[in-house]
């Protein structure tokens, strides 16, 4: 079932998608997940993402708690790139670069929507030529379907003039229900190699096998028995915040809570994920008063190469006029017995 459950304004909704497996809310703002609830092994439901009790946090603080970011995700060197021999000049809003898609990128963006059965959310946003700096008309559809213990989004863009586009979800997922942090995850993640970031946080273009470095979750490894080793890549970044590139199709990166007995399973059409255990939450008070440290959650957001545009021969956060950016995500929130 799928209903709206709150108007936060004329234009700004809550929308619940509902089964008897999982509750979702989402929003049009940003398409942003504001709640997964899930039950644990023992019955117990609680919600598995962080979010605010206040919806105007959503609109304006910058750690991007659920949403849908874009134009383009991650960092973009400088703020600049050239496509087709023109320059283009974007916001430069993490340091010295790009980050998320500007000063309002997706994530802070009303979108329309419709709800097209019990189990389809179809959300839809026109990013006008210029927005934030990038070239052309970007008509974006994002398509949320919720099915048994599964939630899939799809992503489906068309542009007037190339452009760059490398859209994820920014959720940060806690499977204690944020009775503790992640240092009691397990992780496990199908990718044998991860891209090294600098201070800023920005891929560098040096990629690295994971063998004998913290850096390997091919076999699954508790969170917090990997992010404070004393690793180069770990300290620059404060934690894990690298790209990890995948080695299969499906299932490629999984988390687990063995205590309640929560699984996420997350599945992609996209080569890598920015892996993030949440190393700049600053305290802020969250949901039911809870204040969000660092460690708190992590974020598992799939996407292309991050500074693809400088980094690649062949950019893939190219779209070209007529192609079409056509990727998919799917997160099974499963409960082991």
């Amino acid at each position: 079932m799928i209903e709206v459950i709150q108007h936060i304004d004329d234009q700004i909704d809550l929308i619940s998608m509902k089964n008897d497996q999982l509750e979702i809310v989402v929003s049009n703002y940003g398409c942003t997940i504001i709640k997964v609830m899930m039950r644990d092994r023992y019955g117990q439901i609680d919600d598995v993402v962080l979010g605010y009790d206040d919806f105007t946090q959503y609109q304006t603080l910058d750690a991007y708690l659920g949403a849908l970011v874009g134009r383009v995700a991650n960092r973009i060197k400088g703020g600049r790139f050239t496509l087709n021999g023109q320059d283009y000049h974007l916001a430069v809003n993490n340091g010295p670069n790009h980050l998320h898609g500007g000063l309002k990128g997706f994530s802070y963006q009303i979108f329309d929507y419709i709800i097209k059965d019990d189990s389809i959310l179809e959300f839809h946003y026109l990013s006008k030529d210029g927005e934030e700096g990038y070239p052309g008309d970007l008509d974006l559809t994002v398509t949320y379907t919720l099915k048994a213990d599964t939630l899939t989004v799809h992503y489906y863009a068309t542009s007037s003039k190339d452009t760059l586009i490398n859209i994820t979800n920014h959720s940060y997922f806690n499977l204690s229900g944020h009775q503790e942090n992640i240092n009691q995850h397990t992780l496990q993640i199908h990718a044998s190699h991860f891209a090294c970031v600098d201070g800023d946080g920005l891929t560098t273009g040096q990629i690295k096998d994971v063998t004998n470095t913290a850096f390997d979750f091919r076999q699954p490894a508790l969170i917090g028995e990997r992010v404070n080793q004393n690793d180069e890549q770990l300290l620059l970044a404060k934690g894990f915040d690298h790209p990890f590139i995948f080695d299969v199709s499906k299932q490629q990166v999984i988390l687990t809570h063995q205590v309640t007995g929560r699984q996420l399973i997350v599945s992609t059409t996209l080569p890598q994920a920015q892996i993030y255990t949440a190393n700049y939450l600053d305290g802020r008070l969250g949901k039911n008063q809870h204040r969000y440290d660092a460690r708190d959650a992590i974020c598992i957001e799939t996407q292309n190469m991050p500074d693809a545009i400088h980094l690649e021969d062949n950019p893939t956060t190219i779209l070209r006029k007529g192609e079409t950016y056509d990727e998919t995500t799917s997160y099974q929130f499963k409960v082991m017995k």
